[in-house]
């Protein structure tokens, strides 16, 4: 019986540190969405032309923190708006390390005119 409480509490403490890893990843892909987001700008072309939309671009971090690469996985409707889209993210040169080793998240940009 003394087997199956160690077990019991082992598994508890497995799932607190899982669920402790999972906020720690939230926070920190919050985080990486802020600063990728402060380097977004809106196209000129793309104002005149009154484009506006939302692109989802798959953003690869190193473990320590440089943008590997992007990947457009949904386009926002207009290739000028998907060409920033892209691009965000190496404007803002790095991020904090990601806390389980390289990663990949998914940053959505939207544009629209007001």
């Amino acid at each position: 019986m003394k087997i199956i409480g160690k077990i019991a509490l082992g598994l508890a403490a497995l799932t607190m540190t899982a669920s402790a890893a999972v906020a720690q990843s939230a926070d920190w892909q919050k985080q990486v969405a802020r600063i990728i987001a402060s380097k977004q700008t809106y196209p000129r072309a793309a104002q005149m032309r009154g484009e506006e939309g939302t692109a989802r671009v798959k953003v690869y971090v190193a473990a320590s923190g440089a943008i590997e690469r992007t990947e457009l996985v949904a386009p926002s409707g207009s290739s000028t708006l998907d060409k920033e889209a892209l691009s965000t993210p190496t404007r803002a040169g790095s991020v904090p390390p990601p806390p389980g080793g390289a990663t990949a998240l998914v940053v959505p940009f939207t544009w629209k005119l007001l």
